[in-house]
Formats: structure tokens, C-alpha cells, sequence
């Protein structure tokens, strides 16, 4: 199975937090192929700039080190996520639920509302 990780899955799993489930860890760790969004990088170094979190510096090279794929952010992606229903607020998770359903992956996420948009979820 293919999959994209959401901001709070990865950086779980860069740093080994307890709060992965070990049903994640297991799914991140069988899957075929795993991908990241650059809006997670983004939405991280955001909330690393405003003192909203502590985080690695160098996110990407552990991104590059663990093999993760990058899935370019494309128009089609971006015109999808803002005709998403108004069901979750968040812009960038809104972006990975586009991504996720545009590139049929399934989205590791802890966030329940995601489920809701329809896509496949495997719950963090």
C-alpha cells in the first residue's frame, strides 16, 4: 500500500514518538511506497518560526534518509482542496486530503474529521 504522511505522523516518526500507534508504525514500515506533501514542511517551519514547535532543522534530509517521496503540490491539487466541503478547517490538512485522493493514497493521519472527506485513512 502506497501512503502519504500527514505533519504530526512524520514528525513522530523522525523523532520516535510514542504517540505513532503501532498499527501506523507497522503500516509505514510494510508500505510499498511512502510519500510527504512539501505543505507539511511548510506548515512545520511555519509553526517552527512562531515558536509553535520544536523540530529538527533538517526535516528534509530525514525526509531524503528515510526515503519518503515527494508528491508536487500541482493546480489540480490546490483547485481540489479549496473545493473541499468546509468540514475541517486547516488549510495544509486540506491539502493533504487533495493529494491523498487526487494520487490514491492512503493518509496516516490522528485526525478523525479527515475521514470524513472520504478517503482513506489509517488512523495514527
Amino acid at each position: 500500500m502506497n501512503l502519504l504522511l500527514d505533519t504530526n505522523v512524520l514528525l513522530w516518526w523522525f523523532m520516535g514518538s510514542p504517540r505513532l500507534s503501532a498499527k501506523a508504525l507497522s503500516s509505514i514500515l510494510d508500505s510499498e511506497a511512502l510519500f510527504v506533501s512539501p505543505a507539511s514542511f511548510w506548515e512545520m517551519e511555519i509553526k517552527k518560526a512562531a515558536g509553535n514547535l520544536v523540530a529538527p532543522d533538517h526535516l528534509a534530509e530525514i525526509a531524503q534518509g528515510r526515503g519518503l517521496r515527494s508528491i508536487p503540490i500541482t493546480i489540480a491539487h490546490a483547485v481540489s482542496a479549496g473545493r473541499l466541503p468546509p468540514i475541517h478547517r486547516d488549510p495544509f490538512d486540506r491539502m493533504l486530503v487533495a493529494q491523498a485522493i487526487a494520487e490514491s493514497l492512503a493518509l496516516v493521519t490522528a485526525d478523525p474529521i479527515l475521514a470524513r472527506y472520504g478517503c482513506q485513512i489509517i488512523r495514527a
